[in-house]
């Protein structure tokens, strides 16, 4: 295994602990509250989206854990992208993870806010922004053991709200808190289960692809696997039980309640058991999504920094970016960098108008996706595949790409596509201009004062 001293310092992780850990990474905001846009994009079809999500999730990360086992690196995903494709995919694919990671931040410590705001309403968004910002950082600041600490017991905590919603709505429906809805059924024909054709079921897909978006910081992890031959079982444990889980929730959702009562603006889970009387449900509810909220922002934390790092390691980054402190754990520099980057990221979600930024962080969340493209590519490249292999690569791309073009097939998400396009081709220009710089010859370093002395 390919790890330099800091690597070799972080406390080995078994298989469960790494599954554990990838369900913290991935149960956030984006299933809580996206679910209800998917439904009422999708109706019951919703179910069959989540499915597909969770499928394609897994032959991507699939994919990423067989070049791990294969080749362990650090850098996990760019590097193979380097490896398959050269430079200028490492470098291209580093930067849109960076880019994309630090504009999804702004709006989830925004959505932290307003779901804090909703106990402590004459308070100022920007200050509990920052204090979720201050939060996460100590806990990259505390090293990789006070990462694993919080971000396992986030994830038992999320975990275990889901097993508590799914309990809650099978005594409900039960009829033991009173305020059925007489008139819930559950469809059996076509136009039941997609009351908007295939045209509502494609925009869907995204939100179930962001359910499961995390497995690349998963692929960043991984590398401190005690047996790295258990990195597709960790992910297969990981990836099943969610899938399982959020087609249960949502199942349930919309059995206790008409579709057409759920709205947009409010968690699905929530609407379902206020619908039941089920007491404190809002308040239960409004907790949760900060705890999974937080949990993914401090994950993306993690793996910004990671690769901010990595990048510098291979000189497509400035090398200040490397610098370690505290017995070589943490990366200072790369931490500096990413807090200016939250400061902006804050900035831009509590100044610019809301639909603006609902493009731009809808961009950025299709630009996690592209790197997932990077990675299926990768794996045909450089690593030795059967024929099933090619099936589920295959699989694994097109069910990618469906979820991206699905996303023109609706206005909320069609204009997050072509400003992600924009984004990708300033990536680009910046990778081609780099291209020509790299082709220069590299002067050679004079002998400092010190080498002549002791020649």
């Amino acid at each position: 295994m390919k790890t330099n001293s800091g690597e070799q310092q972080e406390k080995p992780l078994q298989w469960w602990q790494l599954s554990l850990l990838g369900v913290a990474c991935t149960i956030g905001t984006g299933f809580f509250l996206g679910s209800s846009i998917a439904i009422n994009m999708a109706g019951f079809s919703v179910l069959l989206a989540y499915a597909l999500a969770g499928l394609g999730t897994y032959f991507v990360y699939e994919a990423l854990a067989k070049m791990m086992i294969a080749d362990p690196q650090k850098g996990s995903f760019r590097t193979y992208a380097k490896k398959a494709y050269g430079r200028w995919a490492g470098f291209s694919s580093g930067w849109v993870y960076f880019l994309s990671e630090m504009l999804i931040m702004g709006s989830q410590m925004t959505a932290l806010s307003i779901f804090t705001k909703f106990w402590f309403p004459n308070i100022p968004l920007w200050v509990f922004a920052s204090g979720y910002a201050v939060l996460g950082l100590l806990v990259i600041l505390a090293g990789p053991s006070g990462f694993d600490r919080v971000e396992n017991l986030l994830a038992v905590l999320k975990l275990a709200a889901i097993v508590m919603f799914i309990i809650l709505a099978v005594v409900a429906l039960f009829g033991v808190f009173g305020g059925a809805d007489a008139e819930v059924t559950v469809p059996r024909t076509y136009d039941g289960i997609f009351p908007n054709g295939i045209r509502g079921f494609l925009p869907s897909l995204i939100f179930g692809f962001y359910g499961f978006g995390g497995i690349e910081i998963v692929g960043l992890l991984a590398i401190r696997l005690t047996n790295m031959n258990d990195a597709t079982k960790a992910g297969k444990v990981m990836l099943f039980t969610l899938t399982g889980l959020y087609i249960a929730s949502i199942g349930l959702a919309l059995i206790m309640v008409s579709v057409n009562k759920i709205t947009t603006d409010t968690s699905p889970f929530v609407t379902s058991l206020a619908n039941y009387n089920v007491p404190y449900v809002t308040d239960i509810f409004n907790g949760v999504f900060i705890i999974a909220g937080f949990s993914t922002m401090v994950a993306s934390l993690f793996a910004v920094i990671r690769i901010l790092v990595t990048l510098a390691e291979d000189e497509d980054a400035p090398a200040g970016l490397a610098k370690r402190v505290k017995n070589n754990k943490i990366a200072i520099n790369a931490i500096l960098l990413t807090t200016a980057g939250i400061i902006v990221s804050i900035i831009l979600a509590i100044i610019m108008p809301g639909r603006i930024y609902e493009y731009i962080t809808t961009a950025a969340g299709l630009m996690l996706l592209y790197n997932w493209l990077f990675i299926i590519g990768s794996y045909g490249k450089i690593h030795e595949l059967t024929t099933f292999d090619n099936i589920k690569r295959f699989l694994g791309f097109a069910l990618v790409m469906f979820a991206v073009f699905g996303t023109l097939f609706h206005s909320i998400s069609r204009p997050g596509f072509f400003v992600s396009i924009a984004f990708v081709a300033i990536i680009l220009i910046v990778t081609l201009f780099m291209k020509q710089h790299w082709k220069k010859p590299k002067k050679p370093k004079l002998p400092s004062v010190f080498t002549k002395i002791k020649q």
